[in-house]
């Protein structure tokens, strides 16, 4: 097969999206399956809603056109505030959007009624990681603006946590998420039907002991695609972590020096590496590089070393490893590796399935952006 490549096993990943679906039930919450990882793949799509996900979420409204034009089934949010100069084609294309600016729900309101239809919004709120969110203070004065929209349906309130500045999800700040619901309900005469509590990192919460009050949906990608919880990286017990990998092939194997000689100045892209001095070392280069992925988000195999990497090259150390040029050397990719693999045209997106017994692999082409 061609190098490089990401290989998706659709039964590992339908094996984890099932699992976190089923634990979330018990505890009252539904899943909302993020697919902008892998650029709205069809084939992921598919099987997070043959595992039971309520709908799909995607920030790309690309995506989301991608997966109706493949005749993907089933409810699908926006989950990043639209652009103004996108209205019409959100309303098209999502039947919810997350939004923190009136100004964008007035132009999806505008775009709703050209076409004929009515568009949900879920109102995000601030609590604290300081990405999307209106304040708490203004969240009543907004959601009234929202109800007097025509074509609009106010669906819901959400938030988002450990994405901007790390701040954890937690009982405090899920109980406020609740209350606010519960203001809002009560001060506007509406019933929201979403409670969106937040994404992956949410799970730790979500899981423990504390009562989830009105949080009833979360957005899930990385724990799906990778197995791992955002907080920490920690494998989620139960899921496969290996769900997604990334191949390269080798294009040079020989044994050098560890260090360099001769002055040092900056690299490609602007450090001043220090390398310890080891002797001589077996060192391999791979057609793959940091215009292709996130180098310092790849887990190598054991007694396997990544010591550089430039444009289009990645270089290991490979200590014993019984290898030859042309071999290929398996990554797992963390969450920020897997999406610039995703977004590379130079790396291959396979998809595995497994179909009564019979293994084969089938190609996922890379998105065109829809215009």
């Amino acid at each position: 097969m061609t190098a490089p490549r990401l290989e998706i096993d659709l039964g590992k990943l339908r094996h984890n999206a099932r699992t976190l679906v089923k634990r979330l039930r018990t505890r009252g919450i539904a899943v909302t399956g993020v697919t902008k990882a892998v650029l709205g793949s069809a084939e992921v799509a598919k099987v997070m809603l043959e595992a039971g996900v309520s709908g799909l979420g995607d920030a790309r409204i690309e995506n989301l056109v991608a997966m109706r034009r493949l005749s993907v089934p089933g409810p699908m949010t926006l989950i990043r505030s639209p652009m103004i100069s996108q209205a019409d084609l959100v309303v098209r294309c999502a039947d919810t959007s997350f939004n923190t600016e009136l100004s964008v729900v007035e132009a999806l309101s505008a775009a709703a009624a050209r076409a004929g239809r009515v568009h949900g919004i879920v109102l995000m709120v601030e609590l604290g990681d300081l990405r999307e969110g209106i304040m708490p203070v203004d969240l009543e004065g907004a959601a009234r603006r929202v109800l007097r929209m025509r074509n609009i349906e106010l669906r819901g309130l959400g938030a988002n946590l450990a994405c901007q500045s790390g701040v954890a999800p937690d009982a405090r700040n899920m109980a406020e998420l609740s209350a606010l619901t519960h203001s809002i309900e009560t001060t506007c005469g509406v019933v929201l039907s979403i409670v969106s509590g937040g994404n992956s990192a949410n799970l730790a919460w979500a899981l423990g002991r504390c009562d989830p009050e009105r949080v009833n949906d979360l957005r899930l990608g990385e724990s799906i695609l990778l197995g791992c919880d955002p907080l920490d990286r920690s494998p989620i017990e139960g899921l496969y972590t290996d769900a997604i990998t990334l191949t390269a092939e080798i294009i040079e194997l020989k044994v050098k020096p560890s260090q360099p000689w001769g002055e040092i100045a900056q690299t490609a892209f602007g450090g001043r590496p220090r390398a310890a001095d080891r002797g001589p070392a077996s060192r391999a280069i791979l057609a793959l590089g940091i215009q292709d992925t996130d180098s310092d988000g790849l887990t190598t195999p054991a007694g396997i070393e990544i010591v550089g990497a430039s444009s289009d090259h990645l270089v290991l150390d490979v200590g014993q490893a019984s290898l030859r040029v042309g071999s290929e050397v398996v990554f797992r990719p963390n969450y920020s590796a897997l999406v610039r693999a995703m977004t590379s045209p130079f790396v291959a997106k396979l998809v595995r399935h497994d179909d009564a017994g019979r293994r084969f692999f089938t190609r996922i082409s890379d998105l065109t952006i829809a215009r």
